[in-house]
């Protein structure tokens, strides 16, 4: 599924036109990216959370020439789905 498609299933389940599911979108995604970017947490209870983690400096390995090569460290934005979601699925 892809951003188009889930925008057209998110304006069937809700009954909104194409056009508001999609600015529901662009408003959740905005919502939640602004949110970690403060440093915040975002819990949807019965779905997730997401949160910014850090990732550590560490060394790697380039594939073609087999060199050591130091990896910067970085923060990634992460989805830690909750324990309900994940039942849905077992």
């Amino acid at each position: 599924m892809n951003k188009g498609e889930f925008i057209k299933a998110m304006a069937d389940k809700a009954s909104l036109t194409v056009k508001e599911a999609g600015v529901a979108y662009d408003a959740f995604v905005g919502a939640v990216t602004d949110a970690l970017k403060q440093g915040d947490k975002v819990q949807l209870v019965g779905f997730g959370t997401f949160e910014v983690r850090a990732k550590a400096a560490r060394e790697g390995i380039n594939p073609q020439t087999k060199e050591k090569v130091k990896i910067a460290a970085s923060k990634a934005p992460v989805l830690k789905f909750g324990k309900a979601y994940k039942d849905l699925f077992n």
